[in-house]
């Protein structure tokens, strides 16, 4: 019952901000076809660890912090709860069993190399998945998760690789997106740091030609071509 209550939830609150949902912040750096090199400024996410395959880890993972988000939590200035604006995407990366949960974004570690990436997005069965937080927020003023299995975390500033389509998102389409996006990293002959991940940007409803999708790969510094 209150699953569907937050889902009921969650449908509104979208429909009343779709206009003013806030994306995270970043630099073009150049783009070929449906690929782009971005520079990302800083962010604050609250992430959770979920198990399942790729659908089940989406739901369960956006269940939880929507839970977060929508008041199970306690503001630092207040100490009551409150209630933190959605933004765009809902993010969810494979979570290697080989590699240590250290500093990266949606699910590698920052230290991993282009030799120690897991690039298959269908056989995993754990998952980080995350929300960016809006950017009136800073670790010093941002509400606390309540849930124990809810993390607030810090990351710098990185650069990713994207490649952008539209669609439904089957476990068979996402890897095929993932290895388009792999073999243009390795043909521009950039250096991947982390696991691919999927940032979803929309609600349920959307028609399929409609949807906002991207997978993402944490790389090296990069320049524009010359």
């Amino acid at each position: 019952m209150k699953t569907r209550f937050l889902v009921a939830l969650f449908f509104i609150f979208w429909i009343q901000n779709v206009m003013a949902i806030e994306e995270p912040r970043y630099t073009l750096i150049f783009k070929t076809g449906t690929f782009e090199v971005r520079q990302y400024a800083p962010m604050l996410v609250a992430e959770t660890v979920v198990e399942g395959d790729m659908d089940e880890a989406s739901t369960r993972g956006f269940r939880r912090i929507a839970d977060y988000i929508f008041g199970n939590n306690q503001s630092a200035q207040t100490g009551s709860a409150a209630k933190i604006a959605m933004t765009a995407p809902v993010t969810l990366e494979p979570q290697s069993e080989k590699i240590a949960m250290t500093a990266p974004v949606t699910m590698s570690s920052a230290n991993s190399t282009s030799s120690n990436t897991d690039n298959n997005m269908t056989s995993s069965t754990k998952w980080r998945v995350h929300f960016v937080m809006p950017s009136q927020y800073t670790s010093a003023n941002i509400p606390q998760p309540k849930n124990a299995d809810v993390k607030l975390r810090e990351i710098a500033g990185k650069y990713f690789a994207v490649n952008s389509y539209t669609g439904f998102n089957t476990q068979s389409g996402v890897q095929a997106k993932t290895d388009l996006l792999m073999a243009w990293v390795q043909e521009k002959k950039l250096k991947a740091l982390s696991n691919p991940q999927l940032s979803r940007y929309d609600p349920p409803w959307t028609l399929p030609m409609f949807r906002r999708n991207e997978i993402m790969v944490e790389i090296e510094e990069a320049k524009a071509p010359n």
